[in-house]
């Protein structure tokens, strides 16, 4: 049965579709089980997120293999939550989409797993997507989402990259870090510091109790041209700084913990706007969108709606619940490129690295 050509168990021609879909999206990549129902003419009609954060906070970052078993025990339960909420059973759904990558591979194979197998089962196609571009277009599920041609800032704990986006799959890479992504920075700021994970909202809650000025941290990258990003730096920066004020515990005070937070998180979030405007500028965009986890940050999304407002530009982000990695960006993801007559075969194929530009143009 495996020999068979995937396009002859499907229910339709695999070719550009016409007629609505609906899509079955699910979200493995990490440290996060999302699963969403999409349908192209109304939209979301039901999606869920479990997270694992307790499961890891103990260790301090994500242990791959206590992910994994997590994503086997939560999926289907979700499945078949989401199912229910968005009144669909498996007659209704016309094509499944899911997480291929980038991201840990044992993770990644659960949802790819499960994907491919309930496509066979059910006789729809299966496409598997790209976790960024799902990222990229999550702004796309708002009320008023950006046109193309537009930059995108897509900066999470694994990716920092200024892209250009002509159309879905139509992506030149104009900048991306060098080391440590901004997310990875924020998490490890947040260790020195004895703070819990994730790091990145820990550092932003404690930042809103610090003087601002107090330290000024380097803006890494900035005083030369180019899009290309550096957090390592800034990291060792704010390593010394704590290991400067420490007492006899190894901390600061509170006090200058929170000082140092905001200091840190001042220097990362100014380093983004100055790279984001300087992007605008070079490609003579006027539209920005940001995704990823670190998106949802307060500080960026506000200083950055400032800086572009004087260089008559406008940002657009997804709400809070679908910056961090969910099933929605997914199916919609998917569903974009299934309605275009793209699909995978019976293989299940996931990739750790899988880089945003190689993907194929709708």
């Amino acid at each position: 049965m495996l020999a068979l050509d995937a396009a002859s168990l499907y229910h339709t021609p695999l070719e550009k579709r016409e007629c609505a879909m609906r899509i079955l999206g699910l979200e493995t990549s990490c440290d996060e089980t999302g699963v969403a129902v999409y349908d192209s003419e109304r939209g979301l009609l039901a999606h869920a997120l479990y997270s694992q954060i307790a499961l890891h906070a103990e260790y301090g970052g994500v242990v791959p293999e206590l992910a994994s078993r997590d994503h086997v025990r939560k999926i289907l339960p979700l499945i078949k939550q989401v199912l229910e909420e968005s009144g669909s059973s498996s007659d209704d759904i016309d094509g499944i989409a899911y997480t291929s990558g980038p991201g840990l591979i044992g993770a990644l194979m659960v949802g790819a797993s499960m994907g491919r197998s309930l496509a066979y089962a059910w006789k729809v196609p299966a496409i598997g997507v790209h976790h960024m571009e799902g990222h990229l277009l999550a702004p796309m599920l708002e009320a008023n989402p950006p046109v193309f041609p537009f930059v995108a800032l897509l900066v999470s704990g694994g990716h920092t990259q200024l892209v250009k986006v002509a159309a879905i799959g139509e992506y030149e890479l104009l900048g991306e870090s060098l080391d440590d992504a901004a997310g990875e920075a924020f998490d490890k700021a947040a260790k020195m510091l004895d703070l819990d994970y994730p790091g990145g909202p820990q550092i932003a809650k404690l930042a809103d109790s610090g003087v601002d000025g107090r330290f000024v941290f380097p803006r890494p990258m900035v005083d030369r041209p180019g899009l290309d990003f550096s957090f390592s730096g800034l990291k060792t920066y704010t390593l010394t700084t704590v290991a400067a004020h420490k007492r006899e515990n190894g901390l600061p005070d509170d006090q200058t913990c929170a000082d140092i937070a905001c200091a840190f998180q001042t220097a990362v979030v100014e380093t983004l706007v100055i790279k984001c405007k300087r992007a605008l500028e070079q490609t003579g965009l006027k539209t920005l969108v940001i995704a990823g986890g670190v998106s949802a940050n307060k500080k960026l999304r506000a200083d950055l709606e400032i800086a572009l407002a004087k260089i008559n530009a406008k940002v657009f982000y997804a709400r809070h619940e679908f910056c961090t990695d969910n099933g929605a960006m997914i199916a919609y993801a998917g569903c974009q490129r299934l309605l275009a007559g793209q699909h995978e075969g019976l293989a299940v194929n996931v990739k750790a690295r899988w880089p945003l530009n190689t993907l194929t143009p709708l």
